[in-house]
Parts: structure tokens; C-alpha cells; sequence
């Protein structure tokens, strides 16, 4: 089986996909440590991003998690099934601020610099999405065959 969670900041994509990994002990992959080198601290271009997309596909079953940003829809081709957390955005907001104060003081780990710079980036992809949200749900939902909406915080 072949997943593929996408949602935009906050909305339990990682958690999720962690849940179901243990669950049916299939290997999950960010979308965010493809995109970005975080040893070499370069972002990937969309050619290597590609490359590294095609191999994991070549794996039976996996699990790809994370901000579906426009260069990678090929990743709903290759997917069997798509779940899209489109958890309220109330919730989100409440879940950046909380998130951040975690990683602030060390409770939870991740994969950048904590900052109120990033914290304001964070609500602005949160903005951005939902001023784009009919385009990109319109692109998503030529994949209705595959698609598995999740938009209650109390499913995950």
C-alpha cells in the first residue's frame, strides 16, 4: 500500500503518518528531508527531489507525509490512497502556537531553528493556504478515486 497524507502546517500530517507506519509497519518519509539536505543545509532541486520520489516508489508500500506544494502532484500518481487533513483552521493556529512553545523549550524535536521568524512563517503558510485552498483542492480532488478526507482533530 502506497500513502500519501497531505495537509497544510499543523493539521497532523506527521502524527499520522507515525501512527499508521507503526500500525502497519510500513516506512513513512517527510516530504520536508527530501525537499530540503538539512546535512549539507541546501534546499534540493526538483530534479534530485524526483529522483529520490522514484525510489522510494520502487518500495512496495510506503508512506509519504507532508505539504503537497505544486512541483510534487506527481506524488498522487503513485500513491493507492491519499488522505487530506483539512482539520479546521482554529485548530491549526491553536497547534502552531503550541507546537512552537514545545520546541522552544526542548519538549518536542524538529528539524529547524525555533524562532518567532519561523513562527510568523508558519501562520503565514497556514494564510497562504487558505487563500489558495480552492485551487489546490481543486488540483487534489482530480484524484477523487483515491482521496480519504479527514476534517475532524477527533479521527486522528
Amino acid at each position: 500500500m502506497k500513502i500519501l497524507i497531505v495537509g497544510i502546517v499543523a493539521s497532523g500530517k506527521t502524527t499520522l503518518a507515525r501512527k499508521l507506519s507503526k500500525l502497519l509497519g510500513i516506512v513513512h518519509y517527510e516530504i520536508d528531508s527530501v525537499v530540503h539536505d538539512d546535512i549539507n543545509n541546501v534546499k534540493r532541486s526538483e530534479k534530485e527531489q524526483k529522483k529520490i520520489f522514484k525510489d522510494i516508489n520502487k518500495e512496495d508500500n510506503w508512506i509519504i507525509e507532508g505539504t503537497l506544494r505544486q512541483h510534487l502532484f506527481y506524488l498522487c500518481d503513485m500513491a493507492d490512497k491519499i488522505i487530506y487533513l483539512d482539520i479546521p483552521l482554529k485548530v491549526r493556529k491553536k497547534r502552531i502556537f503550541t507546537r512552537f512553545v514545545r520546541q522552544l523549550f526542548g519538549i518536542e524535536k524538529c528539524n529547524y531553528t525555533v524562532n518567532l521568524k519561523m513562527l510568523k512563517l508558519m501562520y503565514k503558510w497556514t494564510s497562504d493556504f487558505e487563500n489558495n485552498r480552492m485551487e489546490f483542492e481543486e488540483r487534489l480532488f482530480t484524484y477523487r478515486d483515491k482521496i480519504i478526507v479527514v476534517n475532524d482533530k477527533s479521527t486522528l
